[in-house]
């Protein structure tokens, strides 16, 4: 199983920015990140200083959200849903995108749910419960 590092992880998503910005092939994981990186400039400066990526802490206390766990949740959900895994999942994010009519905010909303569902994991010491995080996403789905 692919286990990468904060590090990792922050260096993929510069990379990412970079190559997108001059306009470089990219592997299509990378297309799709960069997607994502693109629905939120607000992020932009922390892509494009790797060396400041590495070096700066997202702290909740702060208020300021971790631009690289969120576009890392942005690109785990379209995983998910293009090999439906957990199966469900698709059809959920589906249905709430339809419903909010916004793959955008589809994905916020199935976000919290999959924070949700990794939070509660950690916490009890046992597997995600995929069927409790595809529930989540279809109540988001069927609320008004």
């Amino acid at each position: 199983m692919f286990n990468p590092s904060q590090e990792d992880v922050r260096r993929f998503f510069c990379s990412v920015y970079a190559k997108s910005r001059a306009g470089q092939a990219m592997e299509a994981i990378e297309t799709i990140a960069a997607q994502w990186m693109d629905e939120h400039p607000e992020y932009q400066a922390d892509f494009a200083d790797v060396d400041r990526a590495l070096s700066t802490m997202y702290e909740a206390t702060e208020g300021r959200t971790n631009p690289f766990l969120h576009v890392s949740m942005h690109l785990s959900i379209s995983e998910q849903c293009s090999i439906d895994q957990p199966r469900g999942i698709r059809q959920a994010v589906e249905l709430l995108t339809h419903k909010r009519n916004s793959l955008h905010q589809a994905h916020h909303e199935a976000m919290e749910c999959l924070g949700t569902m990794l939070w509660e994991s950690q916490r009890a010491g046992r597997p995600p419960d995929g069927d409790a995080y595809i529930a989540c996403v279809q109540r988001h789905a069927t609320k008004d």
